[in-house]
């Protein structure tokens, strides 16, 4: 068992409270990714975690034990860091059998183990070459697999792909997702982009201000936002959010319909428009809002009327910001 519980968890660092009161379950053998901008407390959860940061009050539990007074090493649990953290004078193979060394275990064992592992991240090729040989995403395989050899309860991973390029950061996402399916073992993975989060997680919990905004799956938290931090957060393009009468009201870039088709149409004043191969997205001014639509690229300005259908539109409380149901 897994599982992993944050109970009442606050924390502080001197007069700043990072997190406040946090409530959370993770689920055995879930792929949970906490997602939010810089400093709102993810990367101190998943460090509390590890033990790499004791929390000010509450409790954390793995599994069904109180992990408060029990050391980082004692845990089980593995950490993928952002910066990788391999030691640049030994080899691939060295890297990924350090962990399972310094347990002491037998030689044959430890070769046995780090084939195995290097067979599953196709590093077989690469065992004697050191750090410095590798590109990012090969670097990053080794960093896996030295958290992977010891087979640990629970991985924790810190913006493991920030370092690498767009193209590789793809590539690397479906890998760690196949990766979650062959090993079944409860993965915590931060992150403050919003694509990987919806293309990722089982479960995505939303940090903003130390406080969960929502949790949920992908399809929950962009088809169902709780409020307009989640719906201008979560999406490869912020939902539009316009202030009308006595609420605010939303609607999403690729909602947006040409021409005056639906109950809510407006004739947009266009800023500025960029194009993205098939699609056009155009920035525009709607009653003091700046907002986007998604467009095709083929589509003419001039004259533009834009509608959204009213089952794609969102009403929020004008005071407390939160979803009207």
């Amino acid at each position: 068992m897994a599982k992993i519980k944050f109970e009442n968890i606050s924390k502080s660092f001197g007069d700043k409270e990072i997190l406040k009161n946090i409530n959370l379950e993770i689920g055995d053998k879930e792929f949970c990714v906490l997602v939010g901008a810089s400093g709102c407390g993810k990367s101190t959860l998943l460090r509390m975690i590890a033990g790499l940061e004791v929390q000010t009050d509450g409790n954390i539990y793995i599994g069904d034990e109180c992990v408060n007074d029990i050391s980082p090493k004692d845990r089980d649990v593995a950490f993928v860091f952002q910066s990788y953290a391999l030691y640049p004078h030994l080899t691939v193979f060295e890297n990924i059998a350090f962990p399972l060394k310094i347990r002491k275990i037998k030689k044959e064992e430890i070769k046995q183990k780090v084939l195995e592992v290097s067979e599953i991240l196709g590093l077989s090729d690469l065992l004697n070459r050191k750090p410095k040989e590798l590109s990012g995403g090969q670097r990053q395989r080794v960093a896996l697999g030295r958290a992977i050899v010891r087979k640990p309860k629970v991985f924790l991973m810190d913006e493991p792909l920030s370092n690498l390029d767009a193209k590789l950061r793809v590539s690397m996402r479906s890998e760690i997702k196949k990766l979650h399916e062959k090993l079944q073992t409860t993965f915590v993975y931060v992150t403050h982009d919003q694509t990987e989060a919806l293309t990722m997680g089982d479960k995505i919990v939303v940090l903003e201000g130390g406080n969960i905004q929502q949790q949920g799956s992908a399809d929950e938290i962009f088809k169902n936002p709780e409020n307009t931090f989640v719906a201008t957060f979560m999406g490869n393009l912020p939902m539009n959010i316009i202030e009308n009468d006595n609420e605010f009201i939303g609607f999403r870039p690729e909602d947006v319909i040409v021409g005056k088709q639906e109950e809510f149409n407006f004739i947009p004043k266009i800023d500025f428009c960029e194009i993205l191969g098939a699609d056009k997205i155009i920035h525009f001014d709607l009653n003091g809002a700046k907002c986007l639509a998604k467009i095709n690229a083929e589509q003419n300005l001039d004259n533009l009327i834009l509608s959204v259908s009213k089952d794609k539109i969102y009403h929020f409380d004008k005071e407390t910001k939160k979803i009207i149901h």
